[in-house]
């Protein structure tokens, strides 16, 4: 999953972003989810982690669901 992916599909994604990193405030979420530095700086300070984890820690959540979708996609082809 790209930047673009999670940023066009915000609504379906939201909760499994805030399940992911629970210390991000939806007031703050407009702002963030615009540029995605902003947003990984956001991640860091809500976090306590360094720009760099934080960097790591969403390519991270955006592989997962990649993956997730990857899966489902298989899956509902499979039962075609």
């Amino acid at each position: 999953m790209t930047w673009f992916d999670l940023t066009s599909n915000w609504s379906d994604l939201r909760a499994r972003i805030m399940t992911r990193f629970p210390n991000l405030d939806d007031g703050a979420m407009p702002f963030a989810k615009t540029n995605r530095e902003r947003f990984e700086a956001y991640i860091a300070g809500t976090h306590d982690l360094t720009l760099s984890e934080a960097r790591e820690e969403l390519e991270d959540f955006l592989f997962v669901e990649q993956l997730a979708r990857e899966a489902f996609d298989y899956r509902a082809q499979a039962d075609v």
